[in-house]
């Protein structure tokens, strides 16, 4: 699909902060193009902008900010993630999936298993070492417990970097 646009949930700054140094240090620089987020969805068809400019500020103003955790490591293979605990933000993203039924690609069927990724395309080598050495200092975080994600945003991909859309913070107070 040319052009789609993509979901994510933004992370707490403290958080935000310590996964982009994390990329910087082990995510390949020449591929390194995006901030840390957590992605919901990876394509929604052009023709979808207006009705997601349209749901997505909804939902945002109704449901509070949703809780999340860290968890600890997650192999990707040829990459690293921490890990999330999210209950709360996969049940918005069920709120979304099924408001856009029939529209979502073979990929966003599936339920993510919520994580930022910190290194990819490296060997199998190369995201072993870190994720040995990432496990005990991810003990801080995972101790601290509970953050907010504080907004969802949208971004259109053209092939590189992502283009930011529209972000859409939590105020409302409703619970997930």
């Amino acid at each position: 699909m040319a052009n789609p646009f993509i979901l994510t949930a933004a992370l707490p700054p403290d958080l935000a902060g310590y996964a982009e140094g994390l990329r910087r240090a082990h995510f390949p620089p020449e591929r390194n193009h995006l901030h840390a987020h957590v992605t919901l969805f990876h394509a929604f068809a052009p023709s979808l902008l207006e009705e997601l400019r349209a749901f997505l500020p909804k939902l945002a103003r109704e449901f509070a900010a949703p809780q999340g955790a860290v968890k600890g490591v997650m192999d990707l293979g040829k990459g690293t993630a921490i890990a999330l605990e999210a209950p709360e933000l996969l049940h918005l993203r069920a709120l979304i999936a099924d408001h856009f039924h029939g529209s979502l690609t073979s990929q966003d069927l599936h339920e993510p298993r919520p994580h930022i990724t910190i290194q990819n395309k490296v060997t199998k080598g190369e995201a072993r070492a870190l994720q040995a050495s990432l496990a005990p200092a991810l003990g801080p975080w995972i101790a601290k417990g509970r953050f907010a994600f504080p907004a969802l945003e949208l971004h259109l991909y053209r092939g590189g970097p992502w283009e930011p859309v529209k972000t859409f913070a939590f105020r409302g107070r409703v619970r997930l």
